[in-house]
């Protein structure tokens, strides 16, 4: 009779455990790296169409003012993980991430969700908080791309890495204990430089003419402060190797690096010199091409992901929630890469799908990365850390309008000197204005967002501009609010502004080389590589 008892209360509380785990939605992070909002058919892009991308966000809600803090990979990923600003979560920079820091994944594997990670981590130390996980080392490759694996062991798959990568989430979906809830982080490496898309995609662009931006040929006439000197304009600076030019034969060694990695002033197409305005003309469509190419590799993974949820009866109960790691910018104000805190690069795109989310909901508030963990942590029922700096925006995925949502965000960029020759700065941003200080130059842009989107006149630029009372009000009223804000997210006492105080750099490796060719399944492979 006791075994009796004993049996069935075992079943009872299993069935409970069951139970549980139905009632917690399972979370799914799609992550891109260098995804342009305005390279998403649903955000108005007007150089291509997302199909798999539109159809979650026409399910779910899509946010119309999704920032980061820090515009630039590393950071925001450690952004991403902690809900904190990269002066509190020690990443300002291309700096290797503390992996014994708490974040959001241990607080939901302690919670019961089975965790996992899967492509581009690009953080410098191995994953934490993850029942399992493989990553790209570093940037990682798009061809045949080199997986890092728990114990140092590296693999090699076959293929274009978009495909892996999806195919490898989907795989770790369908083996997963199926009596836990699941968080998954699936990081494509697409868009990021140097732009190399699978042939079917490549193919699909090699013939558009894509519109070229406004902004162009900006002349950066009233911003002379950083932009002139910056080294990320379509003009000057995609080089050779971007712009999959073929070198002469006979270069070797550094001179073919040196030739491979400056910008040409010329170049003979279809029998035509091309300068001026039309080889620039030539090299944004280029790059573009490549770019869209890559872009739409990432929305055929997402697609395939959501067909997969639906197969297996999961997306019921499954919040998919898509984003990037910063903004990008599609030749805007002459530009491609990141960093500023202008517009294209300050905005990121940020759709949702599942349980509670309002169907077709388009949220204004404003939210930025240091949102998501809190928010990842707050749908799945537990209790949000007082460490994080950001907010679930949960709430605003069940059409709630708190009151005391934030009317303003704040940015900081700190690496300088460093890649692109792009001036650190720290702003903050309104629904209307936008107010930039570049510290070490102790120069300010002030913008009308309304009245200039595209960010072309900066009202303090001319002295008899910034002295008319409304520019002086507004400037005052922005300071203030920016200073308000470095003390609200405790930024006070400038730790990172000195380069010398940068933490150390990251490391990858060393780790144990595996091979792995076309004739296993992708999960076989793994547990191949692991046992070896």
């Amino acid at each position: 009779m006791k075994s009796t008892l004993a049996f069935f209360a075992l079943i009872g509380l299993l069935c409970g455990q069951v139970l549980a785990a139905a009632d917690k939605p399972n979370i799914l992070f799609i992550f891109s790296d260098d995804h342009a909002q305005h390279a998403i058919s649903a955000y108005g892009s007007k150089v291509n169409q997302t199909p798999h991308l539109d159809r979650l966000a026409k399910a779910g809600a899509r946010f119309t003012n999704s920032f980061v803090t820090n515009s630039i990979c590393t950071p925001s990923r450690a952004t991403l993980l902690t809900g904190q600003y990269s002066h509190l979560n020690g990443v300002p920079v291309f700096n290797r991430f503390d992996g014994g820091r708490d974040h959001a994944a241990k607080h939901l594997q302690a919670g019961g969700y089975h965790t996992g990670m899967i492509g581009k981590w690009h953080l410098g130390s191995d994953p934490t908080g993850f029942d399992r996980w493989i990553a790209l080392p570093g940037q990682g490759a798009y061809w045949n791309p080199q997986f890092l694996l728990p114990g140092k062991k590296k693999l090699t798959i076959e293929g274009h890495c978009t495909d892996i990568t999806t195919d490898l989430g989907i795989e770790w979906m369908k083996t997963r204990p199926k009596d836990k809830p699941f968080f998954l982080m699936l990081h494509q490496k697409a868009p990021h430089r140097a732009w190399e898309p699978a042939k079917r995609h490549l193919e699909m662009f090699k013939d558009k003419l894509i519109p070229e931006p406004e902004t162009l040929f900006d002349d950066y006439a009233t911003r002379p402060t950083a932009l002139p000197k910056n080294q990320q304009t379509v003009a000057r600076n995609l080089t050779r190797r971007d712009l999959k030019l073929m070198p002469p034969a006979d270069l070797k060694g550094p001179a073919l690096q040196k030739w491979l990695n400056t910008s040409p002033t010329e170049l003979e197409v279809d029998g035509k010199t091309l300068t001026g305005k039309e080889l620039v003309q030539w090299k944004y469509q280029k790059y573009m091409r490549d770019y869209l190419g890559c872009v739409q590799g990432v929305d055929d993974g997402v697609g395939k992901v959501l067909d997969y949820l639906d197969e297996a009866g999961l997306a019921e109960n499954t919040i998919v929630i898509y984003s990037a790691d910063n903004g990008w910018y599609l030749g805007d104000l002459g530009l491609y890469d990141k960093r500023f805190m202008y517009e294209p690069g300050l905005h990121v795109p940020l759709i949702v799908r599942g349980p509670g989310v309002t169907k077709g909901s388009v949220p204004a508030q404003f939210v930025a990365n240091i949102d998501l963990a809190p928010t990842f942590i707050d749908l799945a029922g537990l209790p949000v850390p007082e460490f994080m700096q950001g907010r679930s925006f949960a709430p605003l995925l069940r059409g709630e309008s708190p009151a005391d949502w934030r009317t303003t965000m704040y940015y900081r960029y700190y690496h300088d000197p460093g890649h692109h020759n792009t001036a650190a700065h720290l702003g903050v941003r309104t629904a209307t204005h936008k107010l930039i200080h570049y510290w070490k130059q102790d120069a300010y842009e002030l913008f009308d967002l309304t009245a200039d989107p595209h960010e072309q006149r900066n009202l303090l630029h001319s002295p008899a501009d910034a002295q008319q009372p409304a520019v002086a009000a507004k400037f005052t009223e922005l300071r203030a609010e920016l200073a308000r804000l470095q003390q609200q997210y405790k930024d006070t006492d400038d730790l990172y502004a000195d380069p010398t105080t940068w933490p150390a750099g990251s490391a990858d490796g060393p780790w144990d080389a595996y091979q792995v060719t076309g004739n296993k399944t992708v999960a076989e492979a793994i547990q191949a590589a692991v046992q070896h």
